[in-house]
């Protein structure tokens, strides 16, 4: 009895958590005349929440990040594993500037990271980010560290 209500609870867990994940897509899909900066706005606040699997949700399943000069992830599964890796919080960003031309947004700012010592670390970015039918197909990522 016991091992039976553990596998109704976690499949009502497992559930639960893509029924969410697919309202917020659903929520995106109504919203189709945003501009595909403002997706990724919404897309951001998500993270900024730590809500990674909500913002997963506006990537294709075959989405690919280029960070320059360090890795590529290939497919919503490294980015996840990515951001369970080194978003130990949210990370904290500041946008400057938001540039779109066609299925392309730029964006520069900063970001703040927190580190696996507790330290937060400071970065200068620069994204180019590519969408394909309101969803995030793509980013090329320029990161530089600021020095104290």
């Amino acid at each position: 009895m016991k091992k039976s209500l553990i596998i109704i609870s976690l499949l009502l867990l497992a559930f639960n958590v893509d029924a969410q994940a697919n309202k917020n897509y659903n929520n995106l899909k109504q919203q189709k005349n945003m501009n595909n900066t403002t997706i990724l706005h919404t897309a951001n606040a998500y993270v900024s929440k730590g809500d990674y699997e909500s913002f997963l949700a506006y990537c294709t399943s075959d989405t690919k990040w280029v960070f320059v000069g360090e890795r590529i992830l290939n497919g919503k599964e490294e980015v996840r594993a990515y951001m369970k890796e080194f978003y130990i919080e949210p990370p904290v960003f500041d946008v400057e500037l938001a540039i779109e031309d066609g299925d392309f947004v730029t964006v520069t700012g900063n970001i703040r990271l927190k580190n696996k010592t507790g330290k937060y670390e400071h970065f200068n970015y620069c994204d180019i980010w590519r969408f394909e039918n309101g969803k995030i197909a793509e980013l090329k990522a320029f990161v530089i560290e600021k020095k104290p």
